[in-house]
C-alpha cells in the first residue's frame, strides 16, 4: 500500500495543501477547526512528512526520540539526565517531545519521528493500549517506559508501583496510623491506578484503618488543595500518602500553614524520591529515576545497534526510604 501524501491529507480534511502545510509547520494563523481536521486526517492516514519519508532509506541518524507526558518538573529532568548520560557515551542525540493528555498534536509529533530517529523511548502512562497503538509510528524501534504494553509488540519497562505502595502502607500501619488519606494521581493514569489499588488493598487489610481517597493531578498545587479541603472539613486524619512527591510536598505546605505538626499529628509520604524530597526529609518510595532513564535508553540502543532485543517486560525495582515526615516505627 502506497504511503499517504500531503495531497491525501488535504483531500481527507477538505482543506488546501497549503493549509495542511501550515498546520504541520506550526503556523499560528490557522483556525482551530482546520487544525483539528488536518490533525485527524494525519492520524487516520498515518501520514509522514515527505522529508522524513525520504530519510527512511538513509543511514542511521544517531538521534533518539524521547516522548514524555511533560517536560516540566524534577521527575522528568532526572529521567532525561539519565538518558543524556548514556546518549553522550554512545554518540547519540536526544530529540525531546511532550505528549500531553488530550492533545492531538502529540500524536502528530510521534508519527513525525519516523525517519528522523533511529528509535524512540515513549513514556505515556495516561494513554490506553488502544490510544497507544494508534499513536506509535510504524517501523521505528520503540521501548516503552511506564506505559501500558501492547501485548508484546514493544518491550516495556515499568516501575514496581504495587511493591512501593504496599511498602508505604506497611510503614504507616507499623506507625499505628488509623485515619489515612491517599491523594491519588489523575484518573486514567496507569501509575496512579496501580499505586492506589495496591495501597488500598494493603492498608485496609483488617487493621481497623479507615481510608479516604481524594483526587490529585500529580502537581504540588493539587496536593496542597486536597489537604486544605480536608482541614476545612475538619474530618480527622493522621496520615497522608500522596501518589507522587510533588503532591506530598503540597500536602506538607498545607499542613504547616495550618499549624499541624508533621509527623506527630500527621505523617506524610510520597513516591518517586525527586531531589527536593531529600532536602525536605520526605518519606517516599525511591525510584532511582536517572537509572530508569539510563536503563531504558541502553536497552533501546542495544536493539538499534543489533546487540539483541530487551525482554518483553521488565520491572524496575523500588525501595522505601523513611525520613522525618513519618519517623521510625
Amino acid at each position: 500500500m502506497a504511503e499517504a501524501t500531503i495531497r491525501d491529507v488535504a483531500s481527507r480534511a477538505q482543506v488546501s495543501v497549503a493549509s495542511v502545510s501550515r498546520v504541520l509547520n506550526g503556523f499560528e494563523k490557522v483556525s482551530q477547526e482546520t487544525r483539528e481536521r488536518v490533525t485527524e486526517a494525519v492520524a487516520a492516514l498515518g501520514y509522514v512528512p515527505h522529508a522524513a519519508a525520504r530519510s527512511l532509506s538513509m543511514a542511521r541518524t544517531h538521534s533518539i526520540g524521547v516522548v514524555l507526558p511533560d517536560l516540566h518538573g524534577e521527575f522528568f529532568s532526572e529521567i532525561v539526565r539519565g538518558m543524556d548520560r548514556v546518549a553522550s557515551e554512545r554518540g547519540y542525540l536526544l530529540l525531546l517531545a511532550s505528549l500531553h493528555a488530550g492533545s492531538p498534536l502529540g500524536t502528530s509529533a510521534l508519527r513525525a519521528l519516523r525517519g528522523r530517529v533511529d528509535g524512540a523511548l515513549v513514556m505515556a502512562p495516561h494513554l490506553s493500549e488502544e490510544e497507544l497503538a494508534a499513536t506509535l509510528p510504524p517501523g521505528v524501534p520503540i521501548v516503552l517506559l511506564n506505559t501500558r504494553g501492547q501485548q508484546g509488540r514493544h518491550p516495556a519497562i515499568s516501575l514496581d508501583n504495587a511493591a512501593g505502595a504496599r511498602a508505604i502502607a506497611e510503614h504507616l500501619l507499623a506507625l499505628d496510623r488509623k485515619r489515612v488519606v491517599h491523594i491519588a494521581g489523575p484518573p486514567g493514569n496507569a501509575d496512579a491506578q496501580e499505586r492506589a489499588q495496591a495501597f488500598a488493598a494493603r492498608v485496609t487489610e483488617g487493621h481497623g484503618v479507615t481510608l479516604q481517597t481524594v483526587e490529585g493531578d500529580f502537581s504540588e498545587r493539587s496536593g496542597e488543595v486536597a489537604v486544605t479541603a480536608l482541614l476545612t472539613s475538619q474530618e480527622p486524619f493522621d496520615a497522608v500518602f500522596a501518589a507522587n512527591d510533588n503532591m506530598a510536598i503540597g500536602a506538607l505546605q498545607a499542613l504547616r500553614q495550618a499549624g499541624r505538626q508533621v509527623p506527630e499529628a500527621v505523617a506524610v509520604a510520597g513516591f518517586d524520591d525527586i531531589p527536593m524530597a531529600r532536602h525536605l526529609g520526605l518519606t517516599t518510595v525511591q525510584v532511582r529515576i536517572a537509572e530508569l532513564g539510563e536503563f531504558g535508553l541502553s536497552e533501546l540502543l542495544d536493539t538499534v545497534e543489533g546487540r539483541g532485543m530487551p525482554p518483553a517486560s521488565t520491572l524496575h525495582p523500588v525501595e522505601l526510604v523513611v525520613r522525618a515526615t513519618t519517623g521510625q516505627a
